[in-house]
């Protein structure tokens, strides 16, 4: 199948699904989308599950926020662990949120917007990087500089505004020219560290 019949197909495929909850609850519609996000009860764009973004930077780990400490920024809830956390965001809410909408960093180097585990991120110069697993934050670290300027321009070009189902079907069917397979990316990691 050629790259445009797979385009077309994943695109009409997309369409398709319009409809679904995923595809509303990740792209709120303002300046943070789209997002990793889920529905839960009343708030239908919860960034990470309802991690405290807050909690990386003060306690050094990830932690389950709270419904009863909840700021909605940009359409977007993020919900804390402690009142005090609340305050601090509030506050400050450039300062938390993670980078690329809390998608893993990783995808975004290949523009696709996908996955982003709450337990798997760094702090990188100040900002949350949140990954999809060990590896995927593995591969990144292994040229931060040109990982970060990769992602910045695709978050910037591509990905920030647009829907991340089918910015994500786009780039599965459309690869980006330095693109690496999971396989391929696990070898180099695996031969750094030797």
């Amino acid at each position: 199948m050629t790259p445009l019949t797979r385009l077309a197909t994943a695109l009409a495929f997309a369409l398709t699904l319009a409809g679904c909850a995923p595809l509303v609850t990740q792209s709120p519609g303002k300046g943070l989308s789209p997002v990793n996000a889920v529905a839960d009860g009343d708030d239908r764009h919860l960034i990470l599950s309802g991690h405290d973004v807050v909690s990386y930077f003060t306690e050094g780990r990830h932690r389950l926020g709270s419904p009863a400490h909840k700021s909605v920024y940009e359409g977007v809830t993020f919900r804390f662990a402690t009142a005090e956390h609340k305050a601090r965001f509030d506050a400050a809410p450039g300062q938390y949120i993670p980078q690329y909408g809390g998608y893993c960093a990783n995808g975004i180097v290949y523009g696709i917007p996908w996955g982003g585990d709450a337990d798997a991120w760094r702090i990188i110069d100040g900002k949350l990087y949140i990954f999809g697993g060990a590896g995927s934050r593995e591969a990144f670290l292994l040229d931060v500089p040109g990982n970060v300027a990769l992602a910045d321009r695709y978050w910037r070009e591509e990905v920030r505004g647009a829907n991340a189902f089918v910015q994500r079907v786009k780039r599965l069917a459309l690869r980006v020219p330095h693109y690496r397979s999971g396989e391929e990316l696990a070898r180099a990691v695996a031969a750094a560290k030797q």
